[in-house]
């Protein structure tokens, strides 16, 4: 009966996450060249103040690379955008109620050789001027455990499957209910130890 009362919990968090992948994303490659664009830069200064090189930043806005969160922070920083604005668009509510049956998934991440990571379902895409961004994450495996870096601060919160988290030289594996909370500007790389997890993520701008 418990185990029960568990599943239908679980369910209530994620809601079918398999049934949104019919959902269009709106690409974060489009969104970055968009505001490249609008503001006269060019691949070359995005470059240099960001460390990403020019071929992956002209991959990623042909939505050839699909960028990891640390990217998309530099980038937001690089072109004075709000992070939120690259990952899920420009809000206009005071608020935002999200029902399981109405999310959308915003953002893929892929690793440089393009092997899926990440898919990112937002919470709350519509409030205007947040610096926090909640989303509903479904992790792949990540053998080659490329890490990541960048400001701000991150809260995790397992929903389902084992997760392998990488925190500078430590290493955990974090079980349903297990949660961390760490500075962004720590080395860090999460992913599923075996074929997929789902994560609560709240990311701090910062």
């Amino acid at each position: 009966m418990q185990r029960g009362t568990e599943e239908d919990r679980f369910e209530v968090l994620t809601g079918d996450i398999s049934a949104s992948e019919q959902v269009s994303v709106v690409t974060v490659g489009d969104r970055i060249k968009h505001i490249r664009e609008e503001k006269g830069l060019s691949y070359e200064e995005i470059s240099n103040v960001t460390g990403v090189d020019v071929e992956m930043l002209e991959k990623i806005e042909k939505n050839e690379i699909q960028p990891q969160l640390g990217t998309l922070v530099r980038l937001s920083k690089a072109l004075e955008s709000a992070f939120s604005r690259l990952v899920s668009g420009v809000g206009t509510r005071l608020y935002s109620i999200t029902r399981k049956d109405e999310r959308k998934i915003v953002s893929r991440s892929t690793s440089v050789k393009g092997k899926k990571l990440y898919t990112y379902m937002s919470l709350a895409p519509e409030v205007k001027g947040r610096h926090m961004e909640a989303l509903v994450v479904t992790l792949e495996e990540n053998p080659e455990e490329e890490t990541s870096v960048h400001e701000g601060e991150e809260f995790i919160y397992v929903l389902e499957g084992t997760v392998i988290v990488k925190i500078d030289k430590d290493r955990h594996e974090l079980e349903p209910g297990d949660s961390i909370y760490y500075l962004s500007t720590t080395p860090h790389m999460i992913a599923a130890k075996s074929g997929t997890a789902t994560i609560l993520a709240v990311l701090y701008e910062g």
